[in-house]
């Protein structure tokens, strides 16, 4: 993966198909640490510790499509190659949460990408599940819950066009507020 942003549109699908109703996202940029942090969460099933090992190996995966699982070892591997971590915990029964560090300056990090329409996306085809997006920079942050956008639609779907080209809008505005190319 070229992007970071397709990296964590792999683990929130992870989540996904592990049963997950609500997941976070979080991305925090620390200039004066030099680290960027991504880390998902997730309500879902979790898992036990053997397979806690097995999801770090390339060549293990729960999926029937294709016979290998490369999102959280890829993660990994862009962590290390700039400097960072992979830290990954899981509870049967209670959900899982990746976090990932990377040196923010490092030549070898991936660019976020578009973190845009990689939520779009997740909103949009899987509009059952609820996400909660946060951003932090420096000392600003932005953030996106789809719980409180549900509040106020009352009877319309999320995934109708307008909301989500209304979500879209939300998520440009406010990464541009905390001076995030979105």
């Amino acid at each position: 993966m070229l992007e970071l942003a397709q990296n964590i549109l792999d683990i929130a699908e992870n989540s996904i198909r592990a049963g997950a109703k609500l997941i976070g996202i979080s991305v925090i940029e620390d200039s004066a640490g030099n680290l960027l942090t991504i880390e998902i969460s997730d309500d879902g099933c979790g898992m036990k510790g053997e397979e806690i090992e097995k999801a770090l190996d390339p060549f293990y995966t729960t999926k029937d499509v294709r016979r290998v699982g490369l999102g959280l070892p890829l993660l990994r591997d862009a962590a290390r190659m700039s400097g960072g971590r992979l830290d990954l915990q899981s509870e049967a029964g209670k959900g899982t949460k990746v976090t990932a560090t990377f040196r923010l300056d490092h030549i070898d990090r991936q660019p976020l990408g578009n973190i845009t329409s990689t939520l779009v996306s997740l909103i949009a085809t899987n509009y059952e599940v609820d996400f909660v997006y946060t951003h932090r920079r420096n000392d600003r942050q932005f953030k996106l819950d789809t719980r409180l956008i549900r509040n106020e639609l009352g009877d319309i779907p999320i995934y109708h066009p307008e909301i989500i080209k209304y979500i879209r809008d939300v998520i440009e505005e406010g990464l541009r507020e905390i001076k995030i190319e979105a």
